[in-house]
């Protein structure tokens, strides 16, 4: 470069012209500008140099990146080596671990045929069990056949008797008969005589064989309930009475004394024979509970694990799989949700637990609430992200009602977000519970891997690989103890709290408490419903079921635990009785569910509280005074059923066959008659209009209908008298989903179904009076019917308050029961636009009759309209359905959620932040709020979850109220045409 820019210096001068200076021309200034020209060519110099001193040092900064460059290749290509070198050792590894897949592939095909053949013989003995059955049903038609030849033999032998007195009769008019007949009527009265004493002889000893049995039970104590001290003579039946001491009263009768004796010596030998039964486990081993919980807070997939652990599953079934044991209905399994409960039984170290799997969805709560009436405990499964939820507090106020007491579980502790501490905190405040802390969490998350034993101050590690079978006990880890210590403390404080003499060792020295005598006092505390032990864990992951299991037989209580059960005596509703958990004790259970079984029939699931429930045998329903025949008692596992003879206090059984036996109903011991608290359910408040689609449909509806409102208390079925459509209530949109869904998988029903509608009510805000008669003649007897009635307002949820005020005789007695069924019906008509009139008081205050027209229809109709003319006097107003709402949504969609609610007539009741979410806690009508749960999550862009449950029935507004009047007046029109 500098020898280039030399060169073109010199070629410019050649090139430059010759300069003439004149001679005038000062030298000095000639000098001056050959100085500026060599100064100029100076610097020329000096910038040549310095670009080649800067392209100098840019060629060595070049040359140390080469051999950087150089030294980098020379490293990867070391790395490419080493690289080349251990993909050819995880070729071969993969290549192993190939080899190993094939290897168990051919393992799993074996096993797959040792499956196969299970089956096979599963199926065969499934065949014989069926043909097993089948010679049962016709070893019962044998018996049968020979009943009804019995009952033909006693019906002759009062013929006979009818002859003898008709021969006495004729004797003492003609003291002469022909020789021959009278030989033949004395040999046949002789026979009769002779049967007659048999007949006395075993009456008298089974009059004495049941004061044998009193005086025994005396002896052994005061029974619990009230038994007659006096034995009950049997008198010795006379000639004609005797065909009427052995017939076997009917299933609907109350038994006559002789009579029962009688049923009670052809069952002889299986009376004989029934002490020996005896229950397999004892009571104190026996734990009767329910897993319930907020939907998707983990109780299937929890009881799944429960079964797979006792053994009575040998693989686990998934509910997201559709194949949890427990979710056997279609859709349960389509939807991945719990709809009805579901009830089995397993064995855990010596002890027998019974359990039922509850629904977590609102509109379900019925199947919770009939579950909790016949439980002793329960475990409340709780999310470790979304923590006290909205039917969370809903069925811990049920079990609260029932006096049932729980544990809770924490589940899910490996999903992002988990904290165990603020559910805990949760626990305390959103349900009031004393929660005491049996454990703490090693990690959370997907680090979750084992808990801490307060009790026993050792770590529990889960090893994955075996399922959760196998974990391993440690010491606490170091960065835990100090945590530990004092949860610890937290728990011996409120686990000795209610034991004055622990209390007093805790003050003095926490830690002479030995971990007997806390294990004794959460105990007491847990049974006397005062406290509530917390674990945690992870269903799903396999973690901690096994450490809930354990706390299930140690804190919960058995049927021993609890008070007797508590009932009335049908004969005297003013004397109290009680039934104690004792096989010795009479039967008595109580039917809490009613299940349509494609295979059985009629299912009637009962609690049995005291003594035995044997096959075979007869028992009194008490609440509807009729008999029932127990032909077979089944154990359920889910949908599947086992056999068994006998079911002891204590045990949860189905009872198939009991035909007028529903749901709340008392069952006992004929002898021993009780009747237990029923069982209260929640108002229906949605309801759809449905209609079949052809002749052969609405036969299948019908018969489908009834099995349904049989299943269920919540669900009623009426037909509208006007557009003759049948209206099917419930308590949500997705409980008449699935009645819907029900009818036509199960049914085969094909049918037209409407929008959901609110089931609105009316009544009145002031009193009023009418005078209604009802005449007509029509030549011959007339009708006549006379009543002044007076309305007033009731309190809510009072219903009909019927006040006879009839004095003088201006009403006959007899005519009385007909004015309150007109009234009734009024009310069930609807007096104001058509709906079910509640909360009214309805006084009787006059009227008159007339000797020979007045009748019950008449004064029912008279009833009718008075009751229709009162009513519209009294400014009678529409009432509809007040829903409880709460929407969980994320913080920035918190005003779209809170406008919506106030735009569709809700009120924000409160707003509360738990962890990452905004909670509102509303109320809002019923009819705003169809599709509400789409509603939100479109707000949301699904993020936000809502749950709404009936809270009360509210006034609907003026202008609300109109509408509606104006709909129904166009429905009448539109149908009139």
């Amino acid at each position: 470069m500098f020898v280039s820019g030399a060169s073109s210096g010199r070629d410019r001068k050649k090139k430059e012209p010759k300069i003439r200076v004149p001679e005038e021309v000062n030298k000095e200034q000639r000098a001056q500008r050959l100085e500026s020209h060599a100064q100029g060519l100076e610097n020329q110099l000096l910038q040549v140099k310095a670009d080649y001193d800067k392209d100098k040092a840019g060629f060595l900064q070049a040359r140390e990146k080469e051999a950087k460059f150089s030294d980098e290749l020379k490293r990867r290509e070391e790395w490419v080596a080493k690289a080349e070198a251990e993909l050819a050792k995880k070729n071969a590894e993969s290549l192993e671990l190939k080899n190993k897949f094939i290897a168990k592939e051919a393992e799993l095909q074996e096993g797959f045929a040792k499956n196969v053949d299970l089956s096979r013989q599963l199926r065969e003995l499934k065949t014989s069990l069926e043909s097993q059955d089948k010679a049962v049903k016709d070893k019962e038609e044998q018996i049968q056949i020979q009943k009804h030849q019995i009952e033909k033999q006693l019906k002759d032998i009062k013929g006979h008797l009818a002859a003898i007195a008709e021969f006495n009769r004729k004797e003492k008019i003609s003291e002469w008969v022909p020789k021959t007949e009278f030989n033949k009527l004395n040999e046949e009265y002789t026979e009769l005589e002779k049967e007659l004493e048999e007949k006395e002889a075993r009456l008298k000893s089974f009059a004495e064989e049941i004061s044998h049995l009193r005086q025994g039970l005396q002896k052994k104590g005061p029974p619990s309930q009230i038994i007659k001290e006096e034995t009950v003579p049997i008198p010795a039946p006379a000639p004609e009475k005797a065909p009427e001491a052995v017939v076997e009263p009917e299933i609907s009768e109350e038994p006559k004394p002789d009579k029962e004796a009688a049923r009670e010596s052809d069952k002889a030998v299986p009376k004989k024979e029934e002490p020996q039964a005896e229950p397999r486990t004892s009571l104190d081993k026996v734990r009767n509970i329910g897993i319930m919980a907020h939907i998707d807070a983990g109780k299937t997939t929890t009881t799944e694990r429960i079964l797979f652990y006792t053994g009575r599953s040998y693989k686990i079934g998934e509910v997201h799989d559709g194949a949890a044991t427990m979710d056997w209905m279609k859709q349960e399994q389509e939807r991945g949700i719990t709809i009805t409960a579901a009830a089995t039984t397993c064995f855990w170290k010596e002890h027998r637990i019974n359990i039922i799997d509850t629904p977590g969805h609102v509109d379900f709560t019925v199947e919770v609430e009939r579950s909790l009436r016949v439980l002793d405990g329960a475990v409340a499964v709780f999310c470790a992200v979304g923590g006290v939820e909205p039917q969370s507090e809903t069925v811990w106020r049920q079990s609260d009602k029932y006096h049932v007491p729980k544990v809770a579980f924490i589940n899910k502790m490996d999903r992002t977000g988990a904290d165990f501490y603020s559910v805990l905190n949760a626990i305390e405040k959103d349900l009031s519970a004393c929660a005491v802390p049996l454990e703490i969490p090693i990690g959370s998350e997907d680090k979750f891997r084992g808990v801490v034993d307060l009790i026993e101050m050792k770590a529990y590690i889960y090893n994955e690989e075996s399922l959760g079978k196998e974990f391993s006990v440690e010491d606490i880890p170091e960065e835990l103890k100090e945590q530990a210590k004092n949860y610890r403390h937290i728990m011996v404080e409120r686990a000795v709290s209610l034991n004055e003499e622990l209390m007093k060792k805790f003050l003095e020295q926490e830690d002479t408490i030995t971990q007997e005598e806390l294990y004794r006092a959460i105990r007491e505390g847990t049974v006397a419903n005062k406290m509530v032990p917390v674990i945690c864990g992870a269903s799903f992951k396999n973690k901690g079921v096994q450490k809930l299991l354990d706390t299930i037989i140690a804190f919960l209580p058995s049927p021993l635990d609890v008070p007797a059960v508590q009932g009335d005596d049908p004969n005297d509703p003013d004397k109290k009785l009680q039934r104690k958990a004792d096989i010795n004790e009479p039967f008595s259970g109580l039917a809490f569910k009613v299940q349509a079984d494609q295979h059985m029939g009629k299912l009637v699931y009962v609690r049995v509280y005291s003594g035995r429930l044997s096959a075979g045998t007869y028992i009194l329903n008490t609440t509807k005074n009729k008999k029932e025949r127990v032909s077979r008692i089944v154990q359920m596992h889910a949908n599947q059923r086992e056999n068994i003879d006998y079911a002891f206090a204590g045990d949860i059984v189905a009872v198939p066959g009991l035909t007028s036996t529903i749901t709340g109903d008392t069952l006992c011991d004929p002898d021993n008659p009780i009747i237990l608290e029923a069982i209260k359910f929640p108002t229906p408040v949605i309801s759809l209009s449905i209609v079949p689609k052809s002749r052969a449909d609405q036969d299948k509806l019908g018969k489908g209908l009834a099995k349904l409102t049989e299943e269920d208390p919540t669900f009623k079925v009426e037909t509208d008298e006007e557009t003759k459509e049948v209206i099917l209530t419930g308590m949500g949109e997705l409980h008449l989903e699935i009645i819907v869904d029900r009818l036509k998988e199960e049914f085969g029903v094909e049918a037209i179904v409407g929008q959901p509608k609110v089931a609105y009510r009316e009544t009145i805000l002031k009193p009023a009076s009418a005078e209604s008669k009802y005449i007509k003649q029509s030549g011959g007897r007339g009708q006549y019917g006379h009543v002044v009635l007076e309305l007033s307002p009731n309190k809510p949820g009072e219903g009909l308050d019927f006040i006879d005020s009839i004095k003088g005789g201006a009403i006959p007695r007899n005519f009385i029961p007909a004015v309150e069924k007109g009234v009734i019906e009024a009310m069930q008509k609807g007096a104001y636009g058509g709906y079910p009139v509640v909360d009214v008081k309805v006084e009787l205050v006059d009227g008159s009759f007339h000797e020979v027209d007045s009748s019950e229809i008449a004064f029912k109709m008279a009833a009718i309209f008075g009751f229709k003319e009162a009513f519209l006097k009294g400014s009678p107003v529409f009432l509809e359905p007040s829903m409880k709402l709460e929407v969980s949504t994320p913080e920035e969609y918190l005003n779209g959620c809170v406008g919506y609610i106030c735009s569709h007539r809700g009120k924000i009741l409160n707003i509360d932040a738990k962890a990452n979410q905004k909670v509102i806690s509303a109320e809002a009508p019923l009819a705003e709020m169809f599709g509400y749960a789409t509603s939100f999550r479109s707000l949301s862009s699904g993020r936000a979850n809502a749950t709404m449950e009936f809270d009360k029935y509210t006034q609907v507004p003026g202008e609300i109220a109109q509408k509606i009047l104006q709909d129904r007046q166009r429905q009448k029109e539109e149908e009139a045409k």
